[in-house]
């Protein structure tokens, strides 16, 4: 089965590296998926999104004609909400309570518990570097005791 650009199949993780993951597709061929396609959300650490030998659906975005195939995890996401809401039809939808990033919302009605929850992470993340970084230039960073005129 040849692999065509736009088609959703489903693979396995291989392999991950710091830029993305390699991905075994049906074909016997192998893609790979940019660290920006794998979530819909900043990711900083792939390995908190996928581990080897992980069953995924991917969308092929290109071949090329060194035959090296490019996949998207998040675009195949994407593409599989609009079904999914067509068969709720009728059903009242939940809205989500709004999540903040710094000091404006961030749409979450189309995100899974875990994009939430890695997004709650990175936001953390954020917020503790910053406190770590403000302490330590208010208690540091280069003050000097010398040279302040008193003798002791």
């Amino acid at each position: 089965m040849q692999v065509e650009v736009g088609a959703i199949v489903e693979g396995k993780v291989t392999g991950l590296t710091n830029f993305g993951a390699f991905v075994s597709l049906p074909d016997g061929k192998t893609g790979m998926v940019h660290i920006s396609e794998v979530a819909p959300t900043y990711v900083k650490e792939i390995r908190d999104y996928l581990k080897e030998n992980q069953e995924v659906k991917v969308k092929v975005l290109s071949v090329g004609q060194d035959g090296r195939v490019s996949l998207s995890i998040k675009r195949a996401m994407e593409q599989q909400r609009p079904q999914q809401q067509r068969q709720r039809q009728g059903g009242q939808r939940r809205s989500s309570p709004p999540v903040w990033q710094g000091s404006r919302p961030v749409q979450t009605e189309n995100l899974s518990f875990e994009d939430m929850m890695a997004r709650f992470k990175q936001i953390s993340d954020e917020k503790i570097t910053d406190l770590k970084r403000s302490s330590e230039s208010k208690h540091g960073g280069g003050f000097s005791r010398r040279g302040n005129g008193s003798n002791r």
